[in-house]
């Protein structure tokens, strides 16, 4: 494929595995951030509150932007973006766990780079 047959978009994934020292710390910080939307409504603020309470990953996933990775990319815009994060049970010596493992997609691109 040619430059000019190269499509503009390109799929970006990260798959992250982040341990929570303080969720407390976590909590307070997504409550904050919360805190300072001042254009939220009010039944969506609840909402985000007890979510963020309740759950040290959704927490998380409020504080985490995909934008915020992009950001300064030079050339680059996010065009869309997806993210969720959940509770798992992490064993860094565990094959499942292997950085370097191929998952079947043939189309990626090559030159994956991870920090463990």
């Amino acid at each position: 494929m040619n430059t000019e047959e190269t499509s503009r978009f390109v799929r970006l994934r990260v798959d992250l595995v982040i341990e929570v020292d303080d969720p407390g710390a976590v909590t307070k910080a997504a409550l904050r951030r919360i805190d300072d939307e001042n254009d939220m409504p009010a039944d969506e603020r609840v909402h985000a509150e007890d979510a963020v309470t309740e759950d040290t990953a959704e927490a998380l996933a409020y504080l985490v932007d995909p934008f915020d990775l992009v950001n300064e990319v030079p050339g680059v815009e996010l065009a869309q973006a997806s993210w969720s994060s959940e509770p798992v049970d992490y064993d860094p010596d565990s094959p499942e766990w292997d950085l370097d493992e191929d998952d079947g997609d043939d189309d990626e691109a090559e030159g994956a780079h991870g920090v463990s």
